[in-house]
């Protein structure tokens, strides 16, 4: 089993936006401690990090198993400022695009499954969850939570997957280290935090959304699905579905399922 001897903690400290790291050989939730952590004072950029998670979990309470050096677990707290406060529904393309460019420079093309899965060659490589920490109407903290299959070892038994899996490793010819695709993501997403709620950053987001321009079908808290065509982004990251009687429908965050057709 490999330890924290896989990422540089000292070196991550150094990076440009990150207040503080706590890691840990193995945790529950890196989010549920990240929250603990929040509701404590926890700086903007404090990075909870973990080898192992034994009750990890997706949105909706899906489980999410993060197997001991095969996988990257972490989440970031962050005090959003100014327009970040408006735009809470970015933050989970935020975490997707970020490693969406941090693949891209391992050579490995990605896309983003809307909202928050990160799928290479069609199949899931991560998953994004985002909670909010409110204060009446004021949103006083995001915690975003990473989950990204690195070696084969950390790919879920089949029998059990409601959707394809990959790792990153499956993707590229040399050996993958959890370190250092830690470090580029990391960088990556705080290098994105600085374009948040731009028009460029919703460009970018949606140049990068898979089934672009094909038929889906979309569970929005409903026993039926709406079909229609991806077509795009809204401003607020909201999903642009044109349906088959050619009207344009804006999907929500919230409960949603979205699968190909």
């Amino acid at each position: 089993m490999c330890s924290n001897s896989d990422f540089d903690l000292a070196g991550l400290k150094s990076l440009p936006g990150l207040a503080d790291v706590r890691y840990f050989p193995s945790l529950g939730s890196t989010n549920d401690m990240a929250l603990d952590w929040a509701a404590a004072g926890a700086q903007d950029g404090s990075l909870v990090l973990a080898d192992e998670q034994t009750s990890g979990r997706g949105r909706m309470g899906r489980k999410w198993y993060t197997a001991p050096a095969a996988a990257l677990a972490f989440s970031l707290v962050l005090r959003p400022k100014g327009r970040e406060c408006d735009s809470v529904g970015l933050f989970s393309g935020l975490g997707a695009l970020a490693l969406v460019d941090a693949l891209q420079r391992l050579g490995v093309d990605a896309q983003i499954k809307w909202p928050n899965d990160v799928l290479i060659h069609g199949e899931k490589v991560a998953g994004i969850l985002v909670e909010a920490v409110w204060q009446g109407e004021v949103v006083e903290g995001i915690i975003l939570g990473v989950g990204v299959n690195v070696s084969p070892e950390a790919l879920p038994p089949a029998a059990g997957l409601n959707f394809p899996a990959t790792c990153v490793q499956n993707a590229v010819k040399q050996p993958v280290s959890r370190g250092d695709l830690l470090t580029i993501l990391l960088d990556a997403l705080l290098r994105r935090r600085e374009q948040l709620a731009s028009d460029g950053f919703r460009r970018d987001w949606e140049a990068a959304l898979a089934f672009r321009g094909a038929p889906v079908q979309v569970w929005a808290g409903k026993d039926q699905p709406l079909f229609g065509l991806v077509r795009g982004l809204q401003a607020d990251g909201s999903l642009v579905l044109e349906t088959e009687t050619g009207i344009l429908e804006t999907i929500h965050f919230g409960e949603v399922h979205l699968r190909p057709a």
